[in-house]
């Protein structure tokens, strides 16, 4: 599936089942909630946070919802797009052309990245 396909996929699950998007702050609110969901996985996962007994994301170190995380952010992230007229494949497109020109040689000359 492209970016493209993805906004536009996400529009019809709405105008399907969601009735409406809900409001632009919201959205902006539920993305921040969704960012915190994958980062209390990733703190217990890949950091030195150890997950709450009883937590049900633990029986497999949260790899199962890890993925389901990042899905629910891109998501939220799609809906924002949709509601805000922003086109996420000619943004990115414009972006990685930007941190290109910006910074082609910076990463490879890092001493710190050897």
């Amino acid at each position: 599936m492209t970016i493209d396909e993805a906004q536009k996929a996400v529009d019809q699950w709405i105008k399907e089942y969601g009735v409406r998007y809900f409001s632009e702050l919201t959205n902006m609110a539920v993305l921040t909630e969704e960012v915190g969901e994958l980062a209390k996985i990733m703190a217990r996962r890949y950091g030195e946070q150890s997950w709450k007994a009883g937590d049900e994301r633990a029986k497999d170190n949260g790899k199962e919802a890890l993925g389901d995380e990042m899905a629910d952010v891109l998501w939220v992230l799609l809906c924002l797009a949709n509601q805000t007229g922003v086109n996420l494949t000619e943004e990115l497109r414009k972006n990685l052309e930007k941190k290109t020109l910006r910074d082609k040689e910076r990463h490879i000359n890092n001493q710190k990245l050897k």
